[in-house]
């Protein structure tokens, strides 16, 4: 019976000859288990740790020290010195100074910020720096492992791990810019981890750690490397992120079935022009105050998002159509979208 009830249970101890107890088969596997897992994370933190910095952000005082007024954390992408960090945390600063795992503190300029991706790229005066490569965030899984590395108030290269638990999130920017795509996972993050980043197994960056929800436990949310990687190469050419601009303000309204019908339209949303600047692609254009715009080049809208969306990708200076309702009449109308 007792046999019998250790069999149900689980796989039976054994014992050597010399009676000493020995894990069982199942034992031993959850074991390997744990110590692949253990390994694979080492691995990681062996590879991409001593490429994560911290960052602290300063402001000179008169008659003074600088006074440091915010710290983050980063990660070096290229051995010369370029860091990958949001931009909430090197935010209007006038001081940057960056320290290595290796407890090297070195300089830092502002290399360039987007406020609507909360990414930035700052510079280490540094040459040969330990770097990480920016992997492709599109073959993530929901249930993969990710692993959050940080450089927070000092204490190096802090790591956590967990699972990425959603995919194509949406985050609003402190712009009121729409953020897409994001990456929702369960590794434990703090305030010092924004901009550390998040890796695969492999050891790739696949996100840049960017919020957490403090009444949620366990929720996390890193910008996907497939974002940052444009923001970064926008920052290194241009100095900013290029990014198309009408010259209206707008919000979301609701469009009367018979208008829909009317026009075969498939959506209950159009995006209602509010106002429209002086001397804009949109005035220019000819769009008026008061016209619902339904498509943009072909594209369905029915948000204000949508119209951010379209313009992030459109070529600045290329003219577009905007497909406007006015009164019931359906219009096409050209702009040529200038830099915002």
């Amino acid at each position: 019976m007792r046999r019998a009830l250790k069999l149900i249970q689980g796989e039976e101890a054994r014992k050597s000859p010399e009676g000493r107890c020995e894990v069982g088969d199942a034992e031993k596997s959850d074991v390997e288990l744990l110590d692949a897992y253990s390994k694979a994370v080492i691995t990681v933190v062996d590879t991409v740790g001593p490429a994560v910095t911290s960052i602290s952000v300063g402001k000179q005082i008169r008659g003074s020290e600088p006074e440091q007024v915010g710290a983050g954390s980063g990660v070096i992408i290229a051995p010369d010195g370029y860091i990958l960090t949001n931009d909430h945390v090197v935010h209007n600063a006038k001081q940057l100074t960056v320290t290595l795992t290796d407890g090297r503190t070195l300089g830092a300029t502002l290399v360039g910020t987007d406020p609507a991706t909360d990414l930035a790229v700052i510079r280490a005066d540094g040459a040969n720096l330990p770097y990480a490569m920016l992997g492709s965030s599109a073959s993530l899984r929901v249930g993969q492992l990710a692993i959050a590395i940080g450089n927070p108030f000092g204490f190096q290269s802090t790591v956590s791990t967990g699972v990425v638990s959603a995919l194509g999130r949406s985050l609003r920017s402190q712009q009121g810019r729409l953020i897409e795509n994001i990456v929702q996972h369960t590794a434990p993050l703090n305030p010092g981890n924004s901009g550390g980043p998040l890796v695969d197994p492999r050891g790739r960056i696949v996100g840049v750690n960017t919020a957490i929800i403090m009444i949620a436990q366990g929720i996390g949310f890193a910008i996907p490397s497939d974002t940052a990687k444009w923001v970064v190469s926008q920052l290194l050419v241009h100095g900013r992120v290029r990014r198309g601009y009408l010259g209206i303000t707008a919000r979301q309204r609701p469009v009367v079935r018979r208008l829909l019908r009317f026009h075969g339209l498939k959506g209950d949303f159009a995006v209602e022009v509010v106002s429209v600047a002086i001397d804009s692609p949109a005035e220019h254009g000819g769009i008026r105050t008061g016209d619902l715009i339904v498509a943009i080049g072909a594209q369905p809208v029915s948000s204000v998002d949508d119209i951010h969306r379209f313009l992030s990708d459109w070529l600045i200076g290329q003219a577009v159509n905007l497909s406007v309702l006015r009164g019931k009449e359906r219009l096409e109308v050209g702009v040529t979208p200038i830099e915002a």
